[in-house]
């Protein structure tokens, strides 16, 4: 593996006030968000939508990479350029999701593994010739009663060392994402104990697996409470203690740290990030690596009519601006407005 390679890339995807649109939707999810604006989901369509969010003038000032879907990195413009390169071009650096999605844990019942290993050295080496420089494997923890496990947490931890080293061998930078989910009731107290348990036996998994962390990014939860629980939390408490917990788990060698957006609003994943950020330097950069954060306005400007893509870029372009201000701790609510002026 080219080590210095997988370091450049990586450094790169966390630049200075950049970040990462997660647009890795599998057929069945991008549906729902499809379902959502009643556009239907054909390959087309999604086809289309995505050429929309890839060419937006200006985009890359704040996108420093893309994860795409098996799909998408073999799609192509309406005229026929293919994405990856269309990307590249625009200086943002292609990447891929790989696992096969999270299925049940045999044995465990409420908790989930992720799949996805089989074949995975040969399918990276194929997204490597079609122009993928990093690579995305999600692994869920579901906080309830007695759960998580420490074998569901293990479990999990091995399949994204794993997958991390066959990423690294490929001269492909691993992300690396053990989402605890905002499912449940649970307070932010318990969100920081099972966040840090599980981030500890991936740091030790990877230790394991001789994997080399300055060419890996970890895109992990924000420490919060669960959706259900009675008492919420605002930016400044999340982001205390999402960053009290990373320090103590989270390896100075790790370059950067892309945050999921999960079950939060746009606004909320920006504020959040940012009051991370106002906090001051820490030994990684924090990031994102945001979904829906990022296109659930792009989705409703657009709403599968062609007439409104001008408006939808827009939609896209802001929130990356918003994101991208959030790396430096100078979002605030005000700058919201500035779409509609």
């Amino acid at each position: 593996m080219d080590l210095d390679r997988l370091a450049d890339t990586a450094e790169a995807l966390v630049a200075e006030g950049r970040g990462i649109l997660a647009a890795d939707e599998s057929t069945s999810t991008i549906k729902k968000r499809f379902d959502s604006i009643n556009v239907e989901s054909t390959e087309e369509t999604r086809r289309a939508y995505r050429e929309l969010l890839f060419t937006t003038d200006g985009a890359e000032e704040f996108i420093s990479g893309v994860i795409l879907y098996d799909e998408t990195i073999r799609q192509a413009t309406a005229d026929g350029k293919p994405f990856p390169k269309v990307l590249a071009d625009k200086g943002i650096i292609p990447g891929i999701k790989v696992d096969s999605g999270a299925k049940d844990f045999a044995g465990f019942p409420g908790e989930k593994v992720t799949e996805g290993l089989d074949g995975l050295r040969e399918r990276l080496a194929e997204y490597r010739e079609l122009g993928a420089g990093f690579a995305k494997w999600r692994a869920v923890i579901t906080i309830g009663d007695s759960i998580p496990t420490g074998a569901c947490v293990d479990a999990n931890a091995h399949a994204l060392a794993r997958y991390a080293s066959l990423c690294q061998e490929a001269d492909i930078v691993p992300i690396v994402e053990p989402e605890v989910l905002m499912d449940g009731s649970h307070s932010i107290e318990t969100c920081w104990e099972v966040t840090a348990a599980t981030l500890e036996a991936v740091y030790h998994a990877l230790h394991d697996q001789r994997v080399f962390l300055e060419g890996t990014l970890l895109k992990p939860n924000m420490v919060l409470p669960g959706k259900d629980c009675p008492t919420q939390a605002g930016a400044e408490e999340i982001a205390e203690a999402t960053v009290g917990c990373f320090l103590t788990v989270v390896p100075a060698a790790v370059p950067g740290i892309v945050f999921l957006s999960g079950g939060q609003t746009a606004e909320e994943a920006t504020e959040r990030l940012n009051a991370m950020n106002a906090m001051g330097q820490f030994p990684w950069e924090l990031s994102f690596s945001y979904g829906r954060a990022l296109q659930a306005p792009v989705l409703e400007a657009w709403r599968g009519d062609a007439a409104n893509a001008a408006a939808a870029q827009k939609a896209f372009h802001h929130r990356s601006k918003l994101n991208g201000a959030a790396r430096f701790g100078t979002y605030s609510r005000e700058m919201e407005a500035a779409l509609v002026q």
